[in-house]
């Protein structure tokens, strides 16, 4: 039973189906029926007209989306744990042609409003130094974290305020908006967004994300970086279909619920060990090093996230084809463990 992430969960059935479908159909790199249809697609998801373009890697997403909204002199403001900077290799640097990644701390992996208006009118900013142009988080966050409606807001009133452009990082996207039953909107562009990297390998697809771009001045330019990136490939008819399937009939929104649910089942298993809520498909624990062994003897796989001779913090992460009744033979290993601390 494997909890090391969910990108290695599997493929859906329905959407290797639309791959079987797309394989010999018409068309080449975005030219093709099932890349036309995707903004009309996106666009019932997310209540008002969107742009779509897909692309195969949430690094790609990430670093494209970026690159777009901020300049090779500019700032992006970030945790200083997330995903484009500490596990995308510099592609945020690299796309853009120089910008720099600005961190900031924050519990879970957040990032506090106060904290980023503090860091920004701290900021003595001329011609002679980096000044901010984008502020970028992940929803939900690299400890599993959801960021709220409101919360995103306050985020967005800072980039008014200090002229920022506002990308998401939405490799669990969907578990983020399965977890507090809002909608689409309600986590991007209703709250500010300008460019959401909307997930879907992590969550039924093969490799497919899709760069939501909600302010169409930007998209022109997307399409050439995209292209100059390598990242138009002559069968993208093969990311599209994929990205159609898991919309249809919200099958993106069922396989984030499963995996959030499955992973509550083992948050009420860990209880005191849990390093933070569960609030959508991760869960951070500690374990001793000989707790952590016996449970892998018992056949059960996880991640090491801050680990000491000692023991220390690991990450469990549930996928979409872990149900909450699959994940009961680790619920009941995490339950039988002696009470953390005694």
């Amino acid at each position: 039973m494997r909890f090391e992430s969910d990108n290695a969960a599997g493929v859906h059935p329905q959407v290797m189906n639309a791959i079987a479908q797309a394989a010999n159909a018409p068309g080449t790199y975005d030219g093709d029926g099932f890349s036309a249809r995707l903004d009309a697609a996106f666009a019932d998801l997310f209540e008002r007209e969107v742009t779509v373009l897909w692309v195969a890697t949430g690094t790609a997403a990430n670093a494209l989306a970026l690159s777009a909204l901020c300049p090779a002199y500019g700032g992006i403001v970030c945790h200083e744990e997330a995903h484009i900077r500490e596990d995308e290799c510099g592609a945020a640097g690299f796309f853009t042609g120089g910008a720099v990644l600005l961190p900031l701390p924050g519990p879970g992996a957040k990032l506090m409003a106060a904290d980023v208006r503090a860091m920004l009118a701290g900021r003595d900013v001329d011609q002679h130094t980096l000044p901010a142009r984008c502020l970028s988080i992940t929803n939900a966050t690299e400890y599993g974290l959801v960021y709220k409606p409101a919360e995103l807001a306050a985020l967005y009133e800072v980039c008014r305020e200090f002229g920022l452009r506002f990308h998401v990082d939405g490799a669990r996207f969907a578990n983020a908006v399965a977890a507090l039953g809002c909608t689409p909107a309600d986590l991007s562009w209703r709250a500010g967004v300008d460019i959401l990297s909307f997930g879907f390998s992590k969550n039924g697809a093969l490799m497919a994300e899709a760069l939501v771009v909600f302010d169409p001045a930007l998209v022109e330019e997307l399409r050439y970086r995209r292209k100059r990136a390598g990242h138009l490939p002559a069968k993208g008819r093969m990311i599209a279909a994929q990205l159609l399937a898991m919309l249809e009939d919200d099958l993106w929104l069922a396989n984030a619920g499963t995996a959030n649910g499955a992973a509550r089942v083992l948050g009420e298993a860990a209880q005191a060990r849990l390093l933070h809520p569960v609030e959508a498909n991760e869960l951070f624990l500690t374990l001793s090093a000989g707790e952590a062994q016996a449970l892998r003897a018992q056949g059960f796989a996880f991640f090491d996230w801050d680990t000491e001779a000692g023991g220390g913090i690991y990450r469990l992460v549930t996928g979409w084809h872990q149900r909450a009744e699959d994940v009961e033979p680790m619920a009941r290993a995490l339950a039988a463990l002696p009470s953390a601390g005694a």
